[in-house]
């Protein structure tokens, strides 16, 4: 594996997450790896659970950690080639990937979609450009289409939680006040769409994702049927793909509630806007999974570490 982008550079995700299960009980176990080795964290959008968890995954593989944020303390990359730089942008791409690839050993990027342009977005022009660019491992902390650090985490926490061979697994849409990207629900398809599960997607209609990505999946716009005998409901917003970053409902009866959750366990990637997304009552009641999946970033972003540094 020479960069993790996606879930596709995963070679074998039941050995990853047998892996990563047992890194929990021993962190430091591999800490030799990364000794002498030093990972650059790239934020172009804020961060909590990715910065932290990443930032904690290095320290357990031994590894020195520099972090820089975009907004607040670098400056605007340009991205196409031949441009004339005499607006906003003061370095290139090609020159920025090249410097941090002689900074560091590893450099993790989290640069969101900008939900105007999908065509632009799709290009994954900061992604792509540093993994074109730079001449060392590019691990995606969340791209505009992408999110398999969180994925990875999810698969960890469904593999520790199931009690059944097959369960019902439901994504389940839910309003928000603002536009949201589609890169976590994009990598929790894509995941399931490999796992030994029953799994549907419930959403209003209009809030389609990338029929690309959804092909052969279960879609149903009644969510009350959608959640019928669930042993799991992931509970997510995204904005329009077709209708291209445009929130064109807000309709609360779409909040995730203890009466629609029923006996199912409760997942969502946090933050969560409560009494929106989801009532007090799920958050705080014990089928929710949403800590665990937070204190899985951890282990999702190590195992991940962990491969590529064993190739450097």
């Amino acid at each position: 594996m020479k960069h993790f982008l996606s879930l596709q550079d995963i070679d074998s995700l039941p050995d990853w997450v047998d892996e990563a299960i047992a890194l929990k009980k021993d962190p430091y176990q591999f800490k030799n790896l990364g000794q002498g080795k030093t990972i650059c964290l790239l934020f172009f959008n804020n961060s909590l659970r990715t910065r932290l968890s990443t930032q904690k995954a290095a320290m357990h593989s031994g590894m020195e950690v520099m972090v820089m944020n975009f907004g607040n303390e670098g400056w605007a990359l340009e991205y196409e080639d031949g441009t004339v730089m005499d607006q906003g942008t003061s370095e290139h791409i090609r020159e920025a990937a090249q410097v941090v690839s002689q900074y560091a050993d590893i450099v993790a990027i989290r640069a969101f979609a900008g939900l105007k342009d999908k065509a632009k977005d799709e290009a994954e022009e900061v992604l792509n450009g540093f993994a074109k660019f730079a001449s060392i491992p590019i691990v995606n902390m969340e791209s505009s289409t992408a999110h398999p650090l969180q994925a990875l985490a999810d698969a960890i926490t469904l593999a520790e939680n199931k009690t059944k061979a097959k369960p019902k697994v439901v994504l389940s849409w839910a309003p928000h006040p603002k536009a949201l990207p589609h890169a976590v629900a994009n990598s929790f398809v894509t995941l399931m769409k490999g796992q030994e599960v029953d799994f549907v997607i419930t959403h209003p209609k209009g809030y389609e994702l990338n029929p690309e990505i959804t092909e052969g999946c279960q879609i149903e716009s009644d969510q009350e049927k959608a959640l019928e005998s669930a042993d799991f409901v992931y509970v997510k917003n995204w904005s329009s793909y077709s209708d291209y970053g445009r929130v064109l409902s807000k309709d609360s009866s779409w909040m995730m509630t203890q009466e629609k959750l029923g006996n199912a366990k409760f997942m969502h990637c946090l933050p969560v806007r409560r009494n929106v997304v989801v009532e007090d009552a799920v958050l705080d009641g014990k089928q929710s999974l949403v800590i665990e999946q937070a204190n899985n970033r951890t282990f999702s972003a190590q195992i991940v570490l962990k491969k590529l540094l064993e190739k450097l």
